[in-house]
């Protein structure tokens, strides 16, 4: 059997703690921005409901979604760089 080396035991931990990340963050997106799942589903468009009368998403889902998409790359060069090494 092959042992795992410290880079792949590191790239290992880190793709499960992307992965988690990920997904909880996902989660807590804002229903009402939902893009293309949320036409499909028949999501609304109307933010008023939400309090935001000018229809923009509120200053924390804004850092959420960035965060989320910086995760996300992480996540797809971490899994490439794991596959060069394995």
């Amino acid at each position: 059997m092959n042992e795992m080396s410290t880079l792949q035991i590191i790239l290992g931990i880190v793709l499960l703690l992307a992965a988690i990340f990920l997904i909880v963050a996902i989660m807590l997106q804002d229903k009402a921005k939902r893009g293309l799942s949320g036409a499909i589903a028949g999501g609304s468009d109307n933010n008023n409901y939400l309090g935001n009368k000018n229809g923009t998403a509120p200053q924390k889902g804004k850092l959420l979604s960035k965060v989320t998409t910086i995760v996300a790359i992480v996540f797809a060069v971490v899994v490439v760089v794991a596959y060069l090494f394995s």
